[in-house]
């Protein structure tokens, strides 16, 4: 996916992300990054890297799990503006720092981090591969990855209904709402041609993951990934 226009889009929907995210979910999502930050209980990490943070939620989540630092990135400045100021109202400004960051060149040390984790951003990695492998890179040997997306279900007739949603329904609120043509169509989109289930573990177990294992939530409509380095 172009960085630029990922970059582009989210910015111009940056005002509205959280309320879309709630709305279209049906506040769901809260519960999604809950289960999906269960998953790094035992690793108890001190140090975590939040990929294509937005606006900080999943970082805001993971400090459920009482780290001494989470550090989000993003590409777009206007995303972390918002959650900066979320961040700052809610006074965990000083656990919690948001930085511009590329997920294919991250700048940060081999071994820095105790837990890396992605929720609904890794299918607009400009690079898949490429950013797993240096989430890989920046994590200490043991260290767990944990990714959170989007995904398709398979069964009668849930899948029906999902698909038509996704397609129909979802792009004409977020049209709406957002004054964007385009931002809610690329979501749609981005889910259909993203690997979904085992398919993905292929891609994190070429990245340099083992211990792989994958958690359907709701029907199938989300799943949770993690790995170990």
């Amino acid at each position: 996916m172009d960085k630029g226009y990922v970059r582009s889009l989210f910015d111009s929907i940056a005002y509205r992300y959280d309320l879309l995210n709630h709305l279209l979910s049906g506040g769901i999502d809260f519960y999604w990054r809950r289960r999906a930050i269960e998953h790094l209980k035992n690793l108890q990490p001190k140090r975590i890297l939040d990929v294509a943070t937005g606006t900080a939620d999943f970082a805001i989540a993971a400090l459920r799990l009482r780290p001494g630092e989470v550090i989000g990135v993003d590409i777009a400045e206007e995303m972390l503006k918002a959650g900066r100021a979320k961040v700052k109202k809610k006074g965990l400004d000083s656990l919690i720092t948001l930085q511009t960051g590329e997920a294919e060149k991250l700048q940060f040390e081999v071994g820095r981090f105790d837990a890396a984790i992605v929720a609904f951003g890794a299918r607009n990695f400009e690079n898949l591969e490429q950013g797993l492998s240096e989430m890989h890179r920046v994590l200490r040997a043991g260290g767990k990855i944990v990714v959170l997306e989007f995904s398709r279900p398979s069964h009668f007739p849930f899948r029906q209904l999902y698909f038509f949603y996704f397609r129909r329904i979802l792009p004409s609120v977020g049209r709406i709402v957002s004054k964007s043509n385009h931002a809610y169509t690329y979501l749609p989109d981005t889910v259909m041609k993203f690997p979904d289930g085992d398919d993905f573990l292929e891609v994190l177990a070429k990245t340099g993951f083992s211990n792989l294992l994958q958690q359907r939530l709701t029907f199938g409509i989300a799943t949770v990934y993690a790995g170990v380095k």
